[in-house]
């Protein structure tokens, strides 16, 4: 499996904080923010990474990364001209998946749990992590049966059918490229992960062909997109550390 962190857009809720530098590399206790998304498919046994930047921020990360030989893995970068939507990580990295399963993780996302057994044991279809939050509304939400059967998922639904939102960690098998290529743009001139008011999106294709599963996570999980949530972050590690 190869693993794929995107880590592109121009982060303009975090300004001025992202005014002069990405969003990926403000720090995140004591260490730069994409460290922690790499450190998550390192353990997790991926070796082969690829990492989707702004043009405008491409030589701060080859400086700080370089090829991935300090993390025990490769990694190849690819330039995201301007931001089309999490699925378009799928048709920038069509050429770097080249018929392999691939885990994509967002490169704000920062997660303290394990998944090296999870995508050991994956096959094909697509697999979505979920995490029980206080405010699904603004989030994918994402209802389950017992067994982890996907019922429904929907993105920022007004009345939400369960308290679990899809975190921004996805494995798919290597269909996942072609599928994205044909998907439109939703209302907000995205390439959707998850349906927005209807549009067509790979969360939903995998599930309308019965081959989209989830399992929730029991570890701390940050969408370190904002400033209170970037706060947080910096906290849960400060804490993590000292203890």
């Amino acid at each position: 499996m190869k693993g794929i962190i995107l880590a592109g857009g121009s982060a303009t809720r975090l300004r001025p904080l992202t005014k002069i530098t990405s969003k990926q590399l403000l720090p995140v206790y004591n260490k730069p923010m994409i460290y922690y998304p790499i450190n998550t498919l390192v353990t997790a046994g991926i070796k082969d990474v690829l990492i989707i930047i702004a043009p405008e921020y491409a030589g701060h990360f080859l400086n700080l990364l370089g090829s991935g030989k300090e993390f025990g893995c490769k990694f190849t970068y690819e330039i995201q001209e301007k931001p089309r939507g999490l699925a378009d990580a799928f048709i920038v990295g069509e050429n770097f998946i080249a018929g392999d399963n691939v885990a994509l993780i967002l490169g704000d996302n920062i997660f303290d749990e394990n998944f090296k057994d999870d995508l050991a044991s994956f096959k094909s279809g697509g697999l979505i992590f979920l995490k029980e939050v206080p405010d699904p509304q603004r989030l994918g939400v994402v209802e389950i049966d017992a067994h982890g059967k996907v019922l429904s998922i929907e993105e920022k639904p007004e009345k939400p059918k369960s308290n679990l939102a899809s975190v921004g960690l996805y494995v798919f098998d290597n269909r996942v490229s072609e599928i994205a290529k044909n998907l439109a743009p939703s209302a907000r001139g995205e390439i959707e992960m998850t349906s927005y008011l209807g549009s067509p999106a790979i969360n939903n294709a995998y599930f309308e062909m019965g081959e989209l599963r989830a399992k929730v996570i029991q570890g701390a999980w940050e969408d370190a997109g904002t400033f209170d949530s970037l706060l947080r972050a910096n906290t849960y590690w400060a804490k993590k550390h000292q203890s």
